[in-house]
């Protein structure tokens, strides 16, 4: 059965780009409560049984809090037989259930009238949830994150959603497996920065040793692997970061030079290289012990492990040479001949065919994993030097030139001629931007069918779907110099076979509409749930306690919220009057629109901020106060919901 709303998508919005989530965060694994569900609902249309089901997460055992995760579960199955529908691709959004109403009220007419203003992607018309989408990440030269919203940021009409502020400038970054973190390397500072990809917010930098560049995460997604281009020998090697704990658990001395880092598909072996030492060395991961050092010629530049040929492909840039290494009795089995200045490698999705590039020869050789002989060479202008790949293509991007060259992966193979064809990322060569970091220049979006490729020359972020002769919009970084892009992923995804499962995070309490949609066979139908306000918004701390003194936290977009609160000593219960620095920080989901405005006294500990809510969505107040040392996150915060004008006024 062929499920899927991406002809939907095609047909709404110019570009092949599902919504930017607020809040949607998968996780490994299903921590919802084994009990009764918050809220439910079923759908059964065209064969179809939907089964809908919130779970809150952790703590909140009594329900969907504001401020708190909540599991939405979808269990899709077909009517007549109870299979399980698997390998589809559901739109779900979740709303204030106030947000948008037709005139005569019909929840299923208002239902439809929400998915097609989010599917048109709307300036001002976005849900407060987005369960089907991605952020665009752009990593900047001046030691910063730019976090994008590719849905109306691409089309040159909105701002950056947020920035985040590094140590230093990044050189390289990767993803944990739930992309709830990313992991950024500052070689300036010794520092691993870590990066919460929920609130978009730095939660800490982590020491990984001298001079941090490379950076891996293994494929059980355990730890986190820096590759440290010490100036001494035994400095100069890896730093090994427990990924749940951000702690350092071992440091190995490799050898000196640059370091490139991989692993075997089952977590047994990770392979470093050394550049000046002209050496792979091979780590026991269980013991985080070298076991052994590998020569693969005078200068490793690159490695690659294919799980197909179980084997570790190394280029050398000075011999001209790829070096086969048998990944389980750890030898050397092949040394494949091909030409001086060999740059990075990196295989095919199906670990068929790796390639690697030669900028001094503008030529990419592709080489075959199940007879590790060289099969092809690719002529591909400006000096070729980054690789990446859809499920399609090979994206080449070159140094000296605006071009990206894209190669047909089905015309890879011995006799093949290969199909090559490719775009204009820009007008500027890479290479006018000076130093680049390890960092991939190309990332893709969740579909795979679409690109983002960065020109550090023209500081601009372009978007480009397959089969188009040209981007198809773009992104330019204002206040900062792009260098490297990624995609944090939001997308509900099929946990078990028939079962589609997201986190969320509610952001404030009332009751939501979750619109659901497949578009084929097409349905549209609205559950509900409903949110509590959080018990913990009634706390003290430092001898002060604070009473927030709303009971509607819904409000309409484009108004001043009046928000009033009672300070008192925690103590006594005494009202402090006469504070002159009261102040409150508030900001829009995820981490947008911030400001600061200061708070007047009513009289009797009551104080009261006027807050300008310009767009619609959740919004988070936090109070200060500094004559108390009270910080913005000392004191617990408070939601609201601004919600925009009903369809017909839009």
């Amino acid at each position: 059965m062929n499920v899927t709303r991406t002809t939907s998508l095609q047909s709404l919005t110019k570009f092949l780009i599902v919504l930017v989530s607020t809040a949607a965060i998968l996780l490994p694994v299903s921590y919802a409560a084994q009990t009764k569900p918050a809220a439910s609902g079923q759908l059964v249309k065209h064969g179809i049984v939907v089964d809908f089901e919130a779970f809150p997460v952790g703590d909140a055992a009594d329900g969907l809090v504001e401020g708190q995760l909540a599991e939405m579960r979808f269990r899709l199955t077909e009517e007549a037989t109870g299979a399980p529908v698997t390998g589809i691709t559901p739109g779900v959004w979740m709303d204030m259930g106030q947000v948008i109403q037709d005139k005569s009220g019909a929840e299923q007419k208002s239902c439809k009238e929400k998915i097609a203003l989010y599917l048109k992607g709307v300036v001002g018309i976005r849900p407060m949830l987005d369960l089907n989408s991605y952020y665009v990440v752009v990593m900047n030269k001046e030691g910063s994150l730019s976090i994008i919203d590719p849905l109306v940021s691409m089309v040159g009409k909105t701002s950056t959603l947020g920035m985040i502020r590094l140590r230093g400038p990044g050189s390289d970054w990767v993803k944990s497996q739930n992309e709830k973190r990313l992991f950024v390397s500052i070689p300036s500072t010794g520092h691993l920065a870590v990066v919460d990809t929920e609130a978009f917010k730095l939660t800490t930098d982590i020491e990984v040793g001298e001079w941090p560049t490379r950076v891996a995460m293994q494929p059980d997604g355990r730890f986190v692997w820096v590759g440290n281009n010490a100036n001494t020998e035994e400095a100069s090697g890896v730093t090994v970061i427990d990924a749940g704990t951000f702690q350092v658990v071992a440091s190995v001395a490799t050898g000196m030079g640059h370091h490139e880092i991989a692993f075997t598909e089952d977590n047994r072996y990770a392979f470093v290289s050394n550049r000046d030492a002209g050496t792979v060395s091979v780590i026991d991961v269980e013991s985080r012990q070298k076991i052994k050092d590998i020569e693969t010629g005078p200068v490793p530049i690159s490695l690659a492990y294919s799980a197909l040929s179980q084997s570790l492909y190394v280029s050398d840039g000075k011999a001209g040479t790829v070096t086969v290494i048998d990944g389980n009795d750890l030898e050397v089995k092949r040394q494949i001949a091909l030409d001086s200045g060999l740059g990075p490698l990196r295989f095919t999705p199906d670990n068929r065919y790796a390639l690697t590039v030669n900028p001094s020869k503008n030529v990419v050789f592709v080489i075959d994993a199940a007879s590790n002989k060289h099969i092809q060479t690719i002529e591909v202008a400006g000096k070729p030097f980054q690789l990446a790949f859809s499920r399609a293509f090979a994206y080449v991007r070159s140094l000296a030139n605006e071009r990206v060259t894209m190669i047909n992966l089905i015309s890879l193979g011995e006799g093949k001629e290969p199909i090559v064809m490719g775009f204009a990322a820009g007008g500027s060569a890479p290479q006018l931007a000076g130093d680049l970091p390890l960092a991939d220049s190309i990332t893709f979006t969740t579909s795979e069918a679409a690109v983002f490729v960065v020109n550090p020359a023209d500081n601009t972020t372009y978007f480009y779907m397959e089969g188009m002769n040209a981007p198809a919009g773009n992104y330019k970084v204002f206040g900062a110099s792009a260098r490297a892009v990624t995609v944090v992923d939001r997308s509900l995804r099929e946990q078990e076979p028939g079962v589609y499962v997201s986190t969320v995070k509610i952001p404030a309490a009332g009751r939501y509409d979750v619109a659901f949609m497949l578009n084929t066979p097409e349905l549209l139908h609205c559950f509900s749930a409903s949110a509590s306000a959080n018990p913990l918004l009634e706390n003290s701390v430092g001898g002060v306690a604070i009473e927030y003194l709303q009971n509607d936290r819904l409000t309409t977009a484009g108004s001043e919220f009046s928000l009033r609160f009672r300070i008192s000593d925690s103590g006594t219960g005494e009202p402090k009057s006469g504070l002159k620095d009261v102040s409150v920080r508030y900001f829009r989901t995820p981490g947008t629109d911030r400001r600061e405005v200061f708070a007047e006294e009513e009289g009797d500990g009551v104080y009261r901020a006027l807050l300008p809510l310009g767009r619609a969505g959740g919004y988070y107040a936090y109070v200060g106060i500094r004559s108390q040392n009270i910080g913005y996150n000392d004191l617990p915060y408070f939601s609201v919901a601004a919600t925009r004008q009903s369809a017909e006024k839009k």
